[in-house]
């Protein structure tokens, strides 16, 4: 069964209450027939309330359209999830609206979903103010990112930008200090300042931050590692380091 024309598919409960939590209500909502309608009774009457319209569908349904993904007897359909253009986030520090100086998360070659978003989660959780992608060599925001984030999706500002070295060009010219993580540092994280207005740069696993992208960075900092392993999956490495900042602005 085809899934409605032009909407993106978000499914799982957690994922599906941040959209009414965020004023997104889905135009269709489809439940799966049977005891998960009784075990979901407060998202559909949300749903309900916000004139969407439900639809009951049996399990298979739902297994097609989440392929593979765990749905948990649910499925919206919404608008799908847009991102800023560069250009709104430079509009944005230029009249910065916030006490705190701004902290930024740049994401380089994550094309992973689940990474970008367990990164997107961490970010919002951390209180960023906005997550910078490339257009290209970048995941998509799409149905398994905004299940994995858990409402973070819809709640943090993110910016796709064509050139992402330009970009962080001009983000040092509006006065932002960009850390980018690697493993051959000589800097630990725990030694840098980041309580000014910054921006933490991330890598992909395995092969971390581009040359263009790094060459970009004001600096580069490394996660002091003790065991047997050399690196830290990217997702949990964006954890540590913006909580580091989180403790440090506190």
């Amino acid at each position: 069964m085809a899934k409605p024309s032009g909407l993106d598919a978000v499914f799982g409960i957690h994922a599906v209450e941040a959209l009414f939590e965020n004023g997104e209500a889905p135009r269709e909502l489809w439940v799966q027939e049977g005891p998960a309608e009784t075990r979901l009774a407060a998202v559909i009457e949300k749903a309900r309330g916000s004139g969407a319209r439900l639809m009951p569908r049996p399990r298979e349904v739902l297994d097609e359209i989440a392929q593979g993904g765990a749905h948990q007897g649910i499925i919206a359909f919404c608008k799908p999830l847009m991102a800023h253009s560069e250009e709104e986030l430079m509009l944005r520090l230029n009249g910065w609206p916030h006490r705190e100086p701004p902290l930024l998360l740049i994401l380089d070659g994550v094309t992973d979903v689940h990474n970008l978003g367990a990164c997107l989660r961490s970010a919002d959780a951390a209180g960023v103010h906005g997550v910078i992608l490339p257009k290209d060599k970048s995941a998509p925001l799409n149905a398994v990112v905004r299940k994995v984030a858990c409402g973070a999706a819809e709640n943090v500002p993110v910016y796709q930008v064509v050139n992402l070295a330009r970009a962080m060009a001009r983000l040092k010219e509006a006065g932002v200090w960009l850390s980018g993580t690697a493993g051959e540092a000589e800097v630990s994280l725990f030694e840098i300042d980041l309580t000014g207005p910054c921006a933490l740069v991330m890598g992909a696993e395995g092969k971390g931050l581009r040359r263009l992208t790094r060459e970009a960075c004001d600096a580069l900092i490394k996660l002091p590692m003790a065991g047997s392993v050399s690196s830290l999956n990217v997702s949990v490495a964006t954890g540590i380091c913006l909580f580091e900042a989180v403790r440090q602005r506190r």
